[in-house]
């Protein structure tokens, strides 16, 4: 597997990293590859995005036959339920 080394990393940024690691329970190069993978997620093929894509509809026409279709009000309201 690939290693990465990384030099001259400014302190207040490994600090940082450090204490989200800590927050986490994970190690530093845990850490480190999971903020990695966030900022560069992996890319759909098309055949996944298609598979996806499908998956959507099918899950939208259950709820449709189930007789309530969310409003973009209602799920806002849903997400911001129970937040400060």
């Amino acid at each position: 597997m690939p290693s990465l080394t990384i030099k001259n990393l400014p302190p207040d940024l490994y600090d940082r990293l450090k204490e989200s690691a800590a927050r986490n329970r994970r190690s530093l190069n845990s850490e480190a590859i999971v903020a990695i993978e966030r900022q560069f997620p992996k890319r759909r093929t098309p055949e996944e995005q298609r598979r996806l894509m499908e998956e959507i509809r099918e899950f939208r026409e259950r709820i449709a036959k189930k007789g309530h279709i969310w409003t973009e009000e209602e799920i806002t309201a849903a997400k911001r339920e129970g937040r400060p």
